[in-house]
């Protein structure tokens, strides 16, 4: 299934569906019990699913809502938790000219995102800051968590996976909110990583896929394009770490709940590597196989 978070057109109210063609099957008017948003539908587990499934295969007419009346929001509006990874491609590493070990036993560079405040989701703004003087697209594959679980084995991963989408990790390369007479090292650590928290520096869409429809991660071609033209484009199997490895890595450190969100990392031709950046007019977009584009307009600070 495709699952999406979707509100009627001209109405602020979220509801969780699915794709079906160029239609949206509303759950709720399907009859399936309303879940609110997507973690509580998630949190639902196999009960939710079974009723999602029975629906999309059998929808009645009054479920049945064209895409062209909804206005699709980020599959997971909320996440309980946002993580990324860095460095997890051999090319983006290289391109980024990092002092960093690419052997397939380095430890995961793992950070976090403010989810409420950084997820948006298919066509909403990106908004370049008053503070930012370089941002940058980082296209890449993200997995949708869907038990609760801790401690979990690299080859059972599958078993708390609840789907996959695309999320472009925005960043800001350059951030400086205060001037500083000097400049130590956890400085510009610091200065990358709060470039990552800006407000809609997390698009993500255009759905949730489950793991059924993706049956081969390593073939999954994810590719960003700016303005028509392509600037990345790569397979998932290139990643340094999979997504065994990192749910496994992740969740010996934390619990891991419905509805948090993994952003995988992100392949070579992001912006920093030619020194080209983002401006008010851009259209990015990125295209993930079995999942769909993530649209999103570029825009100035009001």
């Amino acid at each position: 299934m495709k699952l999406v978070s979707f509100s009627p057109a001209g109405a602020a109210e979220v509801r969780v569906g699915a794709l079906a063609g160029e239609h949206v099957v509303d759950f709720s008017a399907a009859g399936v019990e309303p879940w609110h948003d997507m973690v509580a539908f998630l949190e639902a587990g196999e009960q939710a699913l079974d009723a999602a499934r029975q629906a999309v295969a059998n929808p009645p007419e009054q479920a049945l809502v064209p895409l062209g009346e909804v206005r699709l929001r980020a599959p997971v509006p909320c996440p309980r938790k946002l993580f990324a990874l860095a460095g997890n491609y051999y090319e983006h590493i290289k391109e980024s000219r990092l002092a960093a070990s690419t052997a397939k036993s380095s430890t995961p560079r793992v950070f976090m995102k403010p989810p409420s405040t950084t997820v948006c989701g298919p066509e909403d703004p990106v908004v370049i800051s008053r503070y930012a003087r370089a941002v940058d697209w980082e296209a890449e594959l993200a997995v949708v968590v869907g038990k609760r679980c801790k401690y979990v084995p690299r080859g059972r991963a599958e078993e708390v996976i609840a789907g996959y989408t695309a999320l472009n990790d925005v960043s800001e390369r350059r951030l400086q909110v205060w001037e500083r007479e000097e400049t130590q090292e956890w400085d510009r650590f610091f200065d990358w990583l709060n470039g990552k928290w800006l407000d809609g520096f997390a698009p993500m869409g255009p759905c949730l896929v489950t793991p059924e429809e993706m049956p081969d991660l390593s073939q999954v071609r994810i590719q960003l394009r700016v303005n028509g033209e392509k600037k990345q484009d790569a397979r998932a199997g290139q990643m340094i770490l999979d997504v065994g490895a990192i749910i496994e890595y992740i969740s010996a450190i934390v619990t891991l709940e419905p509805g948090d969100v993994i952003s995988t990392g992100t392949p070579s031709g992001v912006g920093m590597a030619s020194e080209t950046f983002l401006k008010p007019g851009d259209v990015m977009e990125v295209e993930i196989e079995g999942i769909g584009v993530l649209r999103n307009p570029v825009v100035a600070e009001e």
